[in-house]
């Protein structure tokens, strides 16, 4: 059972806002474990400094920011997120898809273990954590690999190649550098680029 997030009503509708202005649609269940997610988060980074997001505010523009390419992309089969971090975007993904088997890869101790809490915590059956860098994970071919904030797309690419094939797509969170990544790549890509504020989603589609 869901235990009620230590949120007044403002507090709630806070994030309600936030979703509503980016065209987020989702239940109230999804809703109501995102705002324990950031609960959690918010308690959790006083001590062990998981992220830079310090206030709920910004806990909550980072999962608006995780959740916007639900407005256009459609669920996965599997997905994998490199470099999870405190669960931007990949925790927030999870929650969201939930019948999607999620795999959050981060190598960090402190920050896999904050990850495990969240699973557990909100009984998210649909996640799980590899604690390691993403080049020794052993997983068939996910059906999308996201990322934010980890390295350049051409690299990303070639890291994740043991576990992608011909039909994976991927996600990535950037920022003004994408064109120049995209120019640089070795690959030829069939990818859309989605802009909101100063992010720049890149959809690359198999």
């Amino acid at each position: 059972m869901l235990k009620n997030p230590k949120w007044d009503i403002n507090s709630k509708m806070n994030l309600s806002q936030h979703l509503s202005k980016a065209t987020i649609i989702l239940s109230d269940e999804k809703r109501l474990k995102l705002e324990q997610f950031a609960d959690l988060l918010h308690e959790w980074n006083q001590i062990h400094n998981l992220t830079g997001a310090k206030d709920l505010e910004t806990i909550y523009e980072n999962i608006v920011d995780s959740l916007y390419p639900v407005t256009f992309i459609d669920p996965p089969a599997s997905l994998l997120d490199v470099g999870t971090g405190a669960g931007f975007p990949g925790m927030a993904l999870g929650i969201y898809f939930d019948d999607t088997e999620t795999v959050l890869c981060e190598p960090l101790n402190k920050r896999a273990s904050f990850l495990k809490f969240v699973i557990m915590e909100l009984e998210l059956k649909s996640i799980t954590v590899a604690k390691m860098r993403v080049e020794k994970l052993q997983h068939a071919p996910f059906g999308m690999i996201s990322s934010r904030a980890v390295t350049d797309t051409q690299l990303l690419l070639e890291i994740t190649d043991s576990v992608s094939d011909g039909h994976t797509q991927y996600l990535f969170y950037k920022g003004s550098q994408v064109f120049d990544e995209i120019k640089a790549s070795d690959n030829q890509l069939n990818y859309a680029i989605v802009s909101r504020d100063k992010r720049n989603y890149l959809w690359i589609r198999a």
